[in-house]
């Protein structure tokens, strides 16, 4: 198995290194429905969220506890990975996971930016529908002529309205069953008085985890999914492109988290050096520290909302509390705590929480998020155009003393 990018400082590990930090269930509340696995794990804590529970203290001895069970289990000829779900489930971690060898060698591609699915991207309305919002270029979805707007009724026979986006992902995907590529499933789908189904071979797919446009008058908006390996050198990479004219819109919203080296190349890409975040490790004190010589003149906004999570929202902290970005849309997911991947007997993987992460100014979002300078309603379609208005004043000449 690949190692990951360390959590404090970027670099790379060696094959069979040690594992690295991450934020767990970063990659599976995305929009990019189809995309990642572990969505149903996400969506649980998501609803513990939502319901107002509040953040407990990480369990000591918890990864020894973890550990302990599994080794237990596969002496006496058990499941470590049920064990090891088990030990979890009684520690109140809510943010941890165990793996499977395969699940967890899933999980490494997809951070790599690779997945198996369709090729589609859904959000669920507030009348409860699915909807399309963007369809992948040559994916099974994009070849059956699946569009935006398209309404998304059923997966498999299963109705998927008011179900939440989380859910309907792992239908696509198949998680329930481990489909791999080339398994089939049928859609039902809807548009304008238009009703039919299709069944589409799942793919190998890679991710564009950056997109880069150049809006009329020359902002460039910069839309960051999710930090995969090479996210935060493709920011950097888009930032120096960009025309030096009326700023950047940092869209963040809708993104889930990931690698959080990443995310602190992003932020590296826009402060000359100086603190991103600090984070504890078992109540050891440790720092992120951004990278000297990012563009520090270019006029910044980020655009965030209720689905901009963990490593994201540590990016948003570092740009809002440095004052190097004013930071647009709803309150961000409030996920702050820090999970070590710990390998188990029979080669499985727990991610189990190990700390909390703080903003430069020493607040914490576990729990919080992060609440925007200038507030705009998530369902807002004009949430583009506000952060360029914002852009604009920003890149305004001050007025003649």
């Amino acid at each position: 198995m690949s190692g990951r990018d360390l959590f404090c400082q970027p670099r790379r590990y060696r094959h069979g290194a040690a594992l690295t930090l991450v934020f767990a269930s970063v990659l599976a509340a995305g929009a990019a429905t189809g995309s990642f696995p572990q969505t149903e794990r996400a969506d649980r804590a998501d609803r513990k969220s939502a319901a107002g529970e509040t953040r407990s203290a990480v369990p000591v001895g918890h990864r020894q506890d973890v550990a302990r069970a599994a080794a237990e289990a596969m002496a006496d000829g058990k499941s470590p990975v049920e064990a090891a779900e088990r030990a979890v489930s009684r520690s109140g971690d809510r943010w941890a996971a165990v793996y499977s060898r395969g699940e967890y060698e899933e999980l490494e591609e997809a951070l790599d930016g690779r997945y198996t699915g369709v090729g589609l991207w859904a959000r669920r309305e507030r009348d409860g529908r699915i909807e399309v919002t963007k369809v992948r270029a040559g994916s099974p979805a994009g070849t059956a002529g699946i569009r935006a707007g398209d309404r998304l009724r059923s997966v498999d026979g299963e109705p998927v309205d008011g179900r939440p986006v989380t859910e309907v992902v792992a239908l696509l995907r198949g998680d329930a069953t481990g489909a791999p590529a080339g398994t089939t499933v049928r859609l039902g789908l809807e548009r304008g008085t238009r009703a039919w189904s299709l069944t589409l071979h799942r793919a190998r797919l890679s991710t564009d985890s950056v997109t880069v446009r150049e809006l009329p008058g020359g902002v460039t908006v910069i839309k960051v999914a999710t930090f995969t390996r090479g996210t935060g050198e493709r920011v950097r990479t888009a930032v120096q492109k960009a025309p030096p004219r009326d700023g950047v819109v940092l869209d963040l919203r809708g993104n889930s988290g990931g690698l959080v080296a990443e995310a602190v190349t992003a932020a590296s890409a826009f402060l000359d050096g100086g603190l991103v975040a600090t984070y504890d490790v078992d109540g050891e004190q440790r720092v992120l520290h951004a990278e000297p010589g990012g563009d520090t003149s270019r006029p910044l906004v980020a655009l965030v909302d209720g689905g901009t999570m963990s490593a994201a929202e540590l990016l948003t902290g570092a740009l809002k509390d440095r004052g190097r970005a004013v930071v647009v849309g709803s309150r961000t997911f409030g996920k702050g705590s820090v999970q070590m991947p710990s390998r188990l007997p029979g080669g499985s993987v727990a991610e189990l929480t190990v700390g909390h992460y703080r903003t430069p100014s020493g607040r914490g979002v576990d729990g919080t998020g992060i609440t925007p300078d200038l507030e705009v309603d998530p369902g807002d379609p004009e949430a583009l155009q506000r952060a360029r208005t914002v852009l604009s004043g920003l890149g305004q000449e001050p007025p003649p003393a």
